[in-house]
């Protein structure tokens, strides 16, 4: 019998820099418009060539995440309220309103929650329980937790061990947190919707930690339906 078998090629060194580094940037460790190592101490850190690094960046670069400025260096790229992205362009063309972002939200997020339970270690846990920490310090500084509730739901894609998910999820965040940031900002300028929003989230934790898949995807339910009502009675 013949099987379709293709030849494993090894990953290029600079497919692997050009990974750490997007990585870094989705799960929120190198934060918007915060400033790159330059190209010679990211190569010493990572044992490769600065060509490697230049290379890896110059990706980084096209698909918008980082950006050079001249003369001072290389910058996490901030994204902007004009900015186009897979989600924006999809509801542009297809006439569709927060409500119905909401909904994939709710099918989406549930469904990485439940796989974060059967997957996460203890990085994975880590990750969360860091972002609890970041929107508990943000909350008690008098400050929105809008990146840090973006790092907490990206630390749940990442948990997912599945790539694809970890893709939709930031351009879904991204257009949510840009697109409608005044409105994330009313939510969380309600009084009680803070501490209410830090106990759901630590409630997902819980449940990621303990490997519940059904108490992870119930946590994560009434979570996103927390945030469909207040969009809903605006």
């Amino acid at each position: 019998m013949t099987l379709p078998l293709k030849p494993i090629r090894p990953k290029r060194v600079s497919d692997q820099v050009y990974e750490q580094l997007r990585e870094l940037i989705f799960r929120g460790e190198l934060k918007p418009a915060e400033q790159l190592m330059p190209e010679r101490e990211l190569a010493e850190a990572m044992k490769v060539s600065r060509t490697t690094v230049r290379n890896a960046i110059n990706k980084l670069v096209v698909l918008g995440l980082l950006e050079h400025k001249q003369g001072q260096g290389t910058f996490v790229r901030r994204q902007e309220a004009g900015d186009k992205n897979v989600v924006a362009m999809a509801m542009e063309s297809q006439g569709a309103s927060i409500q119905d972002l909401l909904e994939v939200r709710m099918g989406l997020e549930c469904n990485a929650a439940a796989l974060a339970a059967r997957r996460a270690d203890e990085k994975d846990v880590q990750f969360l329980e860091n972002s609890l920490k970041e929107m508990a310090h943000a909350i008690r500084s008098g400050q929105l937790a809008t990146q840090a509730d973006t790092s907490f739901h990206m630390a749940v894609a990442y948990a997912t061990k599945n790539p694809l998910q970890v893709y939709i999820m930031r351009n879904f965040y991204d257009f949510l947190f840009v697109g409608i940031r005044e409105s994330l900002r009313q939510l969380y300028e309600v009084p009680g919707h803070t501490d209410l929003i830090l106990e759901q989230h630590t409630t997902i934790t819980e449940a990621i930690r303990a490997h519940d898949e059904l108490a992870a995807l119930e946590a994560m339910r009434r979570h996103i339906t927390f945030v469909v009502n207040f969009f809903k009675n605006r």
